[in-house]
């Protein structure tokens, strides 16, 4: 199984919106990718409640089958929507995979 971790910083404004708003976007935008990519198992996403220095605003874990079941996310067509508007409002992002 892989594990595919994403953080993302928001822009304080983008696309006419608030960093705010725009991550609540971004949130309400990934959580309607499974119902679109079949190799998804399992996503979660949520905002960050800490507000340390060192966080994050937007966490992302989803769960897959295999490395090619991630490489097929990565180039969905919806997902590709999705990394459009993550280019356009945020300005950091960490990602991590892994097997387990």
């Amino acid at each position: 199984m892989i594990i595919h971790l994403v953080f993302f910083k928001m822009l304080p404004e983008a696309e006419g919106a608030t960093g705010e708003e725009n991550a609540k976007k971004l949130v309400e935008m990934i959580r309607q990718l499974p119902s679109a990519i079949p190799e998804v198992l399992e996503l979660e996403i949520g905002h960050d409640i800490s507000n340390s220095p060192a966080s994050y605003e937007v966490g992302l874990l989803s769960k897959f089958q295999t490395k090619e079941d991630l490489d097929t996310y990565r180039v969905h067509p919806a997902h590709q929507e999705v990394v459009a508007f993550i280019q356009k409002t945020t300005s950091e992002r960490a990602v991590v995979d892994y097997e387990i």
